[in-house]
């Protein structure tokens, strides 16, 4: 085969989809924080399967056009930083094949050299050793081998491209210190690689098939999408004493699986978080209830979220009824009731439901945009893998007049949405809203889902982790002794306040230990509030 051609093009994109998806956890425990919210794996499975579903619903059979809709889909359904960065990949593919019914070795190269040029463009600053690096240096010795050799096919290109990538992956960990000492690969550039094996499987004739978990999962995804999505249902529940023994997650989360997509399955200790997309809610609250007693439940309807959803990025198909005109609005990401009524009361008009643990698409950003009617939107995505979704939904909109602060944490955040003045000019707004950002410490209290290291201090699985910005500056087994140390780590002599933020896993006597030692220890102000955030014990502001 010397040339590829739409159809071929559609096998090679179901076969890696399939095989990132058959991987997505592999790729998920490759992160750095052996926190139990790692997620790239999954942000980028989600994205490129969304990508190809609207390739499969579109019924287009031309090169060019399978390429336009596959990056239509990805740019919309990107999540995280990684998700993004791929949508990017293939948006610069696109460009490369564009009004082309076929593309040779050669012509393949510079698609996916424009790729990687594109993903450099849409992020700031791009950092070297990860999923950035791998599409370059593969692209880049992928397209020298072409042009030494005349007779190249495009089987030959992509075993070339994906040998570099390889190689290109393994020195990740030689290019970011973080990576080498945990002893871990980048995992966005670990899910590229899974993509672009998949595609050379296509092209060998054998195509990655999804395995049969992802099967029933991606057949019930398929179903959500024509059903308007289903239903978002979130439970809690209190493991029996029998339960307690013989609960596994993984076992959970496969019978999920079988009712829907978008699931994470968290235990701490006798309590089990739950999240699932799907049709029968009640068959995914009958399949939880053999474990124990509901402590909380949400069920909602997606499909008035998706028929907000443009079918052309930028053009309105059937908006939904718009808020009243006004000349400011703010959009905030938050997880957890208490956060969602927090912002509410900071004059948020709309919270986006996710976090570290699910992070909104572009999609989902739009579709919040496309609800509000004000002159000036700010949006806080609060968290520094969902900002590149937030900008992106921007360039989606080609709206000036929406602003996408940098907020990292959601005390940043709230500190932004205090220093929000709806009576003074957007300029003024900004300078107040980013200053009162970057007076803004962040700590977070959660527990480490594995054994490793983190610069120089041991961690093990199950002990509370103490994360001061970046940096996990303490772990030990009791969380009170976690939160204690971190508040020592946080708090100095210019410190005036500090925010509690109360996880739906504290208890009151928690909340009642923390703010003791506070008083007894520091000279500053408390103000207390009950997040219900998941995973974070306690997430702590400090200004």
């Amino acid at each position: 085969m010397n040339t590829i051609n739409g159809k071929t093009l559609k096998d090679m994109l179901q076969s890696g989809a399939c095989n990132l998806n058959n991987h997505h956890t592999e790729i998920d425990a490759l992160n750095v924080f052996p926190v139990p919210d790692g997620d790239t794996g999954t942000n980028m499975s989600m994205t490129f399967t969304n990508g190809v579903k609207e390739v499969m619903q579109s019924n287009h059979e031309e090169l060019s056009a399978v390429a336009k809709t596959l990056s239509k889909g990805l740019l919309m359904g990107a999540r995280g930083n990684s998700g993004v960065i791929l949508s990017q990949i293939f948006r610069g593919f696109y460009q490369g094949v564009d009004t082309k019914e076929e593309v040779n070795a050669s012509e393949l190269a510079e698609a996916f050299m424009n790729g990687s040029r594109v993903a450099y463009k849409a992020v700031m600053r791009p950092v070297e050793g990860t999923i950035l690096t791998v599409i370059r240096e593969s692209s880049e010795m992928a397209q020298i081998y072409v042009s030494e050799h005349e007779t190249c096919t495009p089987l030959e290109y992509m075993g070339v491209l994906c040998e570099e990538a390889r190689k290109s992956l393994d020195t990740t960990p030689e290019l970011l210190p973080v990576l080498k000492e945990v002893g871990v690969v980048d995992s966005g550039g670990a899910g590229l690689l899974l993509v672009l094996e998949g595609f050379k499987a296509a092209l060998e004739g054998n195509p990655i098939e999804a395995s049969e978990e992802i099967t029933t999962t991606q057949s019930a995804a398929l179903d959500l999408e024509n059903e308007g999505f289903g239903y978002c249902t979130e439970f809690i529940v209190r493991l029996n004493n029998e339960s307690l023994k013989t609960f596994k997650e993984e076992k959970l989360r496969n019978s999920l699986a079988q009712l829907g997509e978008s699931i994470v399955v968290v235990q701490d200790e006798e309590i089990v978080k739950v999240h699932v997309h799907t049709l029968t809610p009640g068959d995914a609250l009958n399949l939880a209830q053999r474990y124990g007693e509901f402590v909380k439940l949400k069920i909602e309807n997606m499909q008035e979220q998706h028929n907000t959803i443009t079918q052309e990025a930028g053009k309105t198909e059937s908006p939904a009824k718009k808020s009243e005109p006004k000349k400011y609005a703010i959009i905030s990401v938050a997880a957890g009731d208490g956060l969602k009524a927090l912002f509410e009361e900071y004059r948020v008009d709309k919270v986006i439901s996710g976090g570290q643990t699910m992070n909104p698409s572009t999609e989902d950003f739009v579709a919040a945009i496309k609800e509000l009617n004000a002159e000036h939107i700010f949006i806080l995505p609060n968290n520094s893998n969902i900002i590149l979704a937030a900008q992106q939904a921007k360039d989606v909109l080609e709206n000036d007049n929406i602003h996408v602060l940098s907020t990292k944490s959601i005390p940043q955040g709230l500190s932004a949405c205090i220093m929000f003045n709806p009576e003074v000019e957007v300029e003024d707004n900004l300078e107040e809203m980013n200053a009162a950002i970057a007076h803004v410490k962040t700590g977070q209290v959660t527990y480490a889902i594995k054994d490793t290291t983190f610069e120089g201090l041991a961690i093990n699985e199950g002990d509370y982790m103490g994360i001061f910005e970046k940096d996990i500056v303490v772990a030990t087994h009791d969380k009170l002794e976690a939160t204690f140390r971190l508040l020592d780590k946080m708090v100095d002599g210019e410190s005036e306040i500090i925010t509690l933020l109360v996880g739906e896993d504290a208890t009151d006597e928690d909340v009642s230990q923390v703010e003791d030692y506070i008083a007894s220890t520091f000279d500053v102000e408390v103000d207390t509030q009950k997040g219900n955030q998941p995973v974070y014990n306690f997430i702590i502001g400090v200004e």
